[in-house]
This record gives structure tokens, C-alpha cells and sequence, in this order.
């Protein structure tokens, strides 16, 4: 299924959790890096409207469906995808790199939660190396002096996989850079999943995630901001919908 944007197209490249862990660990261990990018709706509703963020995904090695809108849709394309969010990758990724020997970095969010997502990721995946913990300052910009500096970190340190918290489109635009300037380097934008893992955020349970309503807890828990989010998510869907089904 191909996304149409104004500055192009976009499609989830990786189908299923088989393929990501096959990819991803061979990456590793050849030291060879990645991004990894997760679509949703309001990365669509982005990627209309920023030139700067739909250079980011272009650059992007590896993208998964994040959100079951875009499972749907890929799959009345005639694509068959799997629901892979940012926020389940984290411990899957983090165990596949203790299985290959390498070390992890956490970048994003703030001091005290990196500190707390490290412990509760070191404690469910028992030989992890965190090597690095990286809180960008506020007005952080992915393309400035300070991102020169993380790179160099990455490298120095060895790290094989570096988890971005840093919301979209920030994230992702880091990642596109760090290809270029830290090439050894996995970037994985996972969005909230260390504010998930230090307890800051609270995930939706279980059972709203299997009928795909985590949206609407979600939006419960912060109206403010996300209302306005999910009502562009809502104009751009029966177009995407459209297409989808004249592809397929």
C-alpha cells in the first residue's frame, strides 16, 4: 500500500515482527545501521503539511505499521501488514541486541526518566548494556550543533541501538541525520515507550489495545491536545481509504 503525500509516497516496507527481528539482527551484527520509523495517522497528517519531515521518512530504512488505520488500509491496498508500534518494539529490541552483543542508548524524554526506563528495561531484559542516556535540552533541533555532539557520543560509546523519545517529527528527523553521521548506529523512534517503561505515561490495558481503542483512552487522558490531533487524523482517513481500495 503507497501512502500518497504531496512530496511523495510512503509505504510500511517491514511486514511482520519475523522480518523486523531478522533485519534488525543482522544488522547488528554486521554493525551496520538503521532507521526505523512506526506510521500512524497523524504522521500522515504530518507528512502533508512538513517538507522537512517527509524528507525524514524518505530516508528511513525500515517502517512498521503503527496504528491499526494504517494495517487497515495497507491491507484493502492488498498489502498484508502487521500492528508493530514503536512502544512493543522497545524489549524485543532490546533483548535481540543482548543476543548479539551489543549495547543500547536511550535518548529522549527527561533525566529522571531515562534514569527509570533504564532500570525497568535492564530489569526485564537481564544483561543489557545501556551505554548511553541522553536528555536533548528544551527546544531541542535535530538538525543543530547539539545533535553533532550525540552522534559522536553514539559512535565513541560503540552503541548498536538507540531508542528515540523525542515524538514525531523530531525523531525521525534525528534518525535521518544519525544514517548519515553515526552510520554504525540502529536509530528505533518508539514515541512515548520510555515514558511507558518509567511509569510516567500510562499505557492503555490490554484489552482496549486488542479492540483497537487505546486511541480513545488516550485522548480521555488528554483531550486537550490530542482532540484537535484525531479530528485531522479523521479528514485525511476516507482519502487514504479511497485510494487504498483503487489499488487494490
Amino acid at each position: 500500500m503507497q501512502f500518497h503525500t504531496p512530496t511523495g509516497q510512503v509505504s510500511v516496507t517491514v511486514p511482520d515482527a519475523e522480518h523486523l527481528w531478522s533485519e534488525v539482527g543482522a544488522r547488528l551484527r554486521r554493525h551496520e545501521g538503521f532507521a526505523l520509523a512506526t506510521l500512524n495517522l497523524d504522521h500522515l497528517v504530518k507528512l502533508r503539511n512538513d517538507a522537512a519531515f517527509a524528507a525524514a521518512y524518505a530516508s528511513q530504512d525500515l517502517i512498521t505499521a503503527d496504528g491499526n488505520p494504517v494495517v487497515w488500509l495497507s491491507r484493502l491496498g492488498g498489502k498484508e501488514v502487521a500492528l508493530l508500534p514503536g512502544a512493543d518494539l522497545v524489549i524485543p529490541l532490546a533483548k535481540l541486541a543482548v543476543r548479539e552483543g551489543r549495547s543500547v542508548a536511550l535518548l529522549g524524554t527527561t533525566d529522571p526518566n531515562l534514569s527509570k526506563s533504564a532500570e525497568a528495561l535492564q530489569a526485564i531484559v537481564p544483561g543489557l548494556e545501556v551505554a548511553l542516556k541522553i536528555a536533548p535540552p528544551m527546544g531541542f533541533d535535530p538538525e543543530g550543533d547539539a545533535a553533532l555532539d550525540m552522534f559522536a557520543q553514539l559512535e565513541a560509546a560503540g552503541v548498536g541501538l538507540c531508542f528515540l523519545a523525542l515524538g514525531a517529527p523530531k525523531q525521525e528527523q534525528l534518525a535521518a541525520r544519525g544514517r548519515r553521521l553515526a552510520p554504525s548506529v540502529g536509530f528505533v523512534s518508539i514515541g512515548a515507550g520510555l515514558d511507558f517503561l518509567a511509569g510516567s505515561q500510562v499505557r492503555a490495558p490490554a484489552w482496549m489495545r486488542r479492540i483497537a481503542m487505546e486511541w480513545l483512552w488516550r485522548m480521555l487522558r488528554n483531550p486537550r491536545r490530542l482532540a484537535v490531533r484525531y479530528a485531522r487524523c479523521a479528514v485525511i482517513l476516507p482519502g487514504h481509504t479511497w485510494r487504498a481500495w483503487r489499488q487494490n
